[in-house]
């Protein structure tokens, strides 16, 4: 499979010096009522038409971070395209962290049908082989979109330090943080959704977030258990072919490689990369990639 692309004609602004790489633009689309945008990272000398790796970011976080633009420059020394897309999380044009103080109304499985959008613009735009690629959160919620959705154009997927999740260590994890149980919060959550929804959590301990203002449904889209937040979960009946990093020092998922010994699928391949923590950063974003071209080369 080929995964190189070239520069094309697109009515987008360039990024110029706010990237630390050239041949970027920033390109946008309309979804839900919102203007999504991502960066487009070309490649040398080839075109859509030879594909493009989609990456989507982790928690509250964004296209801009260290190890995303790392991953898009890397992908481009070796003569591939990336799209590092932003997640709306609700908001219209959204760069930067999310802003703790704003009002929060996206949920999780928001990310399926933004990665869809994502995805259906590139098969517009001539690209028809896209692998996909998510770190931590956005790990998990790509392989959401691959269990959820079957497309010819996306050919496999590559998930970093993938979220892993149980609704005990949700709960234990919860209290910790915000010195509250959270199973009186999701039935106070469940009450405002029965009476229509439109009551905010005020005040409300809400993933790295102290005092939010919480919209019930999307409280309880991030804290209700669901069994596919745990990524080797959902990977039991993954369909596309899957490569899997961990971290040997990663203090966020530090159970993934546990996990994921458990995953019995041929479909799933699991690397560790001994001496990285969550983000891979320098050296060990390069073994990253040499790994995922290895896996390039195998499809």
């Amino acid at each position: 499979m080929n995964l190189k692309s070239l520069p094309i004609t697109l009515t987008t602004a360039l990024l110029g010096l706010s990237l630390p790489y050239a041949q970027a633009e920033e390109v946008t689309l309309q979804h839900n009522g919102v203007t999504l945008n991502a960066n487009l990272q070309m490649a040398d000398d080839s075109t859509l038409a030879d594909g493009t790796v989609l990456i989507t970011h982790g928690t509250l976080a964004h296209n801009g971070m260290d190890i995303i633009t790392t991953l898009q420059e890397l992908l481009a020394d070796e003569g591939k395209n990336s799209l590092a897309i932003n997640l709306s999380l609700g908001l219209s044009e959204r760069h930067g962290m999310y802003d703790c103080s704003v009002e929060h109304t996206h949920k999780h499985e928001d990310a399926v049908s933004e990665i869809g959008q994502w995805v259906n613009w590139l098969k517009q735009k001539g690209s028809d082989s896209i692998v996909l690629m998510g770190h931590s959160r956005g790990g998990n919620q790509t392989a959401m979109f691959a269990d959820e959705v079957s497309d010819p154009a996306v050919k496999a997927q590559v998930l970093i330090a993938p979220q892993t999740w149980s609704a005990e260590y949700e709960a234990k994890g919860y209290e910790t943080r915000y010195s509250q149980p959270l199973a009186p919060l999701i039935e106070k959550a469940e009450e405002l959704q029965d009476k229509g929804g439109q009551q905010w959590l005020t005040k409300t301990g809400f993933i790295y977030c102290n005092d939010s203002k919480v919209i019930p449904s999307a409280f309880l889209s991030y804290y209700t258990p669901n069994d596919k937040f745990d990524t080797p979960t959902l990977l039991q009946s993954a369909k596309l072919p899957t490569l899997v990093f961990y971290g040997t020092e990663d203090d966020v998922v530090a159970d993934l490689n546990e996990k994921m010994a458990h995953v019995s699928n041929d479909k799933v391949t699991t690397v560790g990369i001994d001496g990285s923590d969550h983000f891979f950063q320098d050296l060990y974003a390069d073994e990253v990639i040499e790994r995922t071209l290895e896996f390039f080369d195998s499809l």
